[in-house]
Formats: structure tokens, sequence, C-alpha cells
């Protein structure tokens, strides 16, 4: 998984940004979408990439989210 994605979502998290993590998951979960779609190529490598990235930034979310009953 790429150091600076995991960066990101720990500034977003830092900062309580909800907002930009949802819109960088959407972004991210279109183009593993637009990856998985494609043939004629090998984009496994890609797509494995873009789903690390999405159980990251998805772990941020939960970080974020209110405690249980609270």
């Amino acid at each position: 998984m790429s150091k600076a994605m995991e960066l990101i979502v720990a500034g977003y998290v830092k900062v309580r940004d909800r907002r930009a993590l949802t819109e960088l998951l959407a972004h991210r979960r279109e183009m593993l979408a637009q990856l998985q779609a494609v043939s004629g190529v090998t984009t496994e490598k890609a797509v494995i990439a873009i789903q690390d990235e999405v159980a990251l930034i998805e772990a941020g979310l939960k970080e974020l989210a209110p405690p249980p009953g609270g």
C-alpha cells in the first residue's frame, strides 16, 4: 500500500474531515470499477492496490464514527 495514501488518510482523520474521506473513497471505488471493466490488459496489481486503498480509507472513516450508543 502506498505510504502517501496512508499519510493522506491519517491527515484527514486527524482533522476529522469525513467529507474528504468520503469523496476519496468514492473516487477510489470508481477507479476500481473502471479497472475491473478493462479487458485485454492485466490490471491485477492495480486492482489489488486500489482495493488496499479502499480498505485503508474505510478504516479511517470507522475511526471517525461516533462510539456505539453515543
